[in-house]
């Protein structure tokens, strides 16, 4: 659901030394670039540490932060990307100062090993939370409270975000933007980005096949751009594999090792995500976005919806609608 809005909304990414610098990058470049094209974008953006001084990162490189510590004061949400200072210590003061933005009720976001910062506080005691799979039996190790889960890109637990290295730290940026804006917020910034517009945090960290050995024998990602085009369409995994040319069984074998989820969850979370767009831009009633959807009636739209969304679709459409207006 849709957060608070105000006139502003500051992110503040807060790093430490060693920092890895796609993980820092990565909220640099979804929060801190100016979006004229996305109405109502109101996300400001800095590069803050404890002291504000030259930070050794990868390759030989420094990075110098716009602001010391005191800017977690001001912050709405907070963002830690990788965390890899000397056996990832966690300066006394951005323990308290992190406690102390969570009591405010500002959200705390990790990115890969930036979940060791957030873990020190204690927060993520008795918490789902994940980071890269490498660095999970450490976590699991050095803070053993902590419900860690390997095998997933992000997990959201509302005030509290974590997600998987590198690549998972956009699609949870980009859940962010469709937590406060809305998917066609998120769709617009994950175009400019030339990337994919989401992917469930439950989807898996790696697959089994992620690169196929040439494009002659990447029969899935033609069939994969086709559902897209056709979530309005009562598809079934013998159509699908027909498509693909292979036996069902092979499809929906591949599927998984491709996608990390089968070609149902694949397609329904596809239809919410594409349903949540049309309830934010358009005044098609629930029962016309259902078929356009691909869901054969409004009901089953509104059980899915439900579901991924945690909100109907009359209230998602209300809310997202008072949002823009404002």
């Amino acid at each position: 659901m849709a957060r608070p809005r105000s006139d502003r909304h500051l992110v503040v990414t807060m790093v430490g030394d060693y920092l890895p610098m796609f993980e820092m990058a990565v909220p640099c470049e979804v929060f801190g670039i100016r979006r004229p094209e996305i109405q109502g974008w109101r996300y400001e953006h800095i590069v803050a540490a404890v002291r504000p001084r030259p930070i050794p990162a990868g390759n030989g490189l420094l990075v110098t932060p716009q602001a010391g510590i005191e800017a977690l004061a001001e912050a709405d949400t907070i963002l830690v990307p990788g965390w890899n200072a000397p056996d990832r210590y966690v300066e006394p003061e951005l323990v308290a100062a992190l406690l102390a933005a969570h009591g405010r009720g500002v959200r705390l976001v990790s990115v890969c090993t930036g979940a060791f910062a957030l873990a020190a506080t204690g927060l993520l005691d008795g918490r789902r939370a994940t980071t890269h799979w490498m660095h999970a039996e450490e976590l699991a190790a050095r803070h053993p409270r902590i419900r860690v889960d390997p095998t997933v890109l992000y997990v959201d637990e509302g005030s509290i975000l974590t997600s998987a290295g590198t690549a998972a730290g956009i699609d949870l940026c980009l859940h962010l933007v469709r937590q406060d804006m809305g998917a066609e917020a998120a769709n617009t910034v994950a175009r400019r980005m030339v990337v994919p517009p989401h992917r469930d945090g439950g989807q898996a960290q790696f697959v089994q096949t992620p690169v196929p050995p040439g494009a002659e024998d990447d029969t899935l990602g033609p069939v994969l751009t086709w559902m897209a085009e056709h979530l309005d369409e009562g598809l079934t995994v013998d159509d699908l594999a027909a498509r693909a040319q292979v036996s069902p069984r092979t499809f929906a074998r591949r599927f998984v090792e491709v996608t990390g989820t089968t070609p149902i969850q694949w397609l329904l979370t596809q239809r919410v995500l594409r349903a949540r767009a049309l309830l934010e831009t358009t005044d098609l009633p629930v029962e016309r976005i259902a078929h356009e959807c691909g869901f054969s009636t409004g009901a089953g739209l509104r059980a899915h919806f439900q579901r991924v969304v945690g909100a109907s679709p009359v209230t998602y459409r209300r809310t997202f609608r008072a949002d823009l207006a404002s």
